[in-house]
C-alpha cells in the first residue's frame, strides 16, 4: 500500500481519491484482489483520519506531540502483542 498518496494530499486527509472498481477485461480473481486492496486502503484512510482528528483536537503543539507519542506507543504495543500471538500459533501448528 502506498503510504504517501501524493504531494497534494497527506495520509488521512479527505477527500480520498476514487479508485476504479472494475476494469474492462478483468477476471473474477483480479476483481477480488482489487476489492481487497480497496478495502485495505479504506481502512488505512479511516484509521489515519481518526488519528489526525484526535491530534487536531489537542489544544497546543506540545499536546499534539505528546498525543502522537501515545499513539505511537500504543501501536508499538499492539504490534508486539500480535506478533507474539502469531509466533505462538505458528509454533503450536509446527509441533
Amino acid at each position: 500500500m502506498n503510504a504517501n498518496p501524493g504531494p497534494d494530499r497527506r495520509p488521512g486527509q479527505w477527500p480520498v481519491p476514487r479508485t476504479q472498481l472494475h476494469a474492462v477485461g478483468e477476471d473474477e480473481q483480479q476483481m477480488l484482489t482489487r476489492a481487497q486492496a480497496n478495502a485495505e486502503r479504506a481502512r488505512w484512510e479511516l484509521t489515519l483520519g481518526a488519528i489526525r482528528g484526535h491530534l487536531e483536537e489537542q489544544p497546543s503543539p506540545r499536546a499534539v506531540h505528546a498525543t502522537g507519542r501515545l499513539w505511537a506507543t500504543a501501536i508499538a504495543q499492539l504490534t508486539e502483542e500480535i506478533a507474539t500471538a502469531m509466533r505462538t500459533q505458528t509454533k503450536e501448528r509446527g509441533q
